[in-house]
């Protein structure tokens, strides 16, 4: 991956994500092929913060039925980010 926002698709922001980010601990979607090197280096140099971890699960897509027809979900890769104590990013707050 050549460039940062490659490795990075787009923030989650739901509910569970928001009670993690008073925490310090942010959560992104990501590439799949993503490392977590990769992904702690593009938040770090995107976002201007110190990172400490990086936790990445790969989430399943589901089986849907729509008017009887079966079908799937995309698959995806999750990432939570943990940042230094009293580094935070500004994009997120007030969400």
């Amino acid at each position: 991956m050549n460039n940062l926002s490659d490795v990075i698709i787009e923030p989650i922001l739901s509910e569970k994500s928001t009670s993690l980010r008073e925490g310090g601990k942010y959560v992104f979607k990501v590439a799949k092929d993503a490392t977590k090197y990769q992904i702690k280096d593009a938040v770090a140099k995107l976002f201007n913060v110190k990172v400490l971890s990086c936790t990445t699960m790969n989430v399943r897509g589901q089986v849907k039925r729509v008017r009887g027809a079966i079908g799937k979900t995309a698959s995806w890769k999750k990432a939570i980010v943990r940042l230094a104590p009293g580094e935070n990013i500004k994009v997120f707050e007030g969400i």
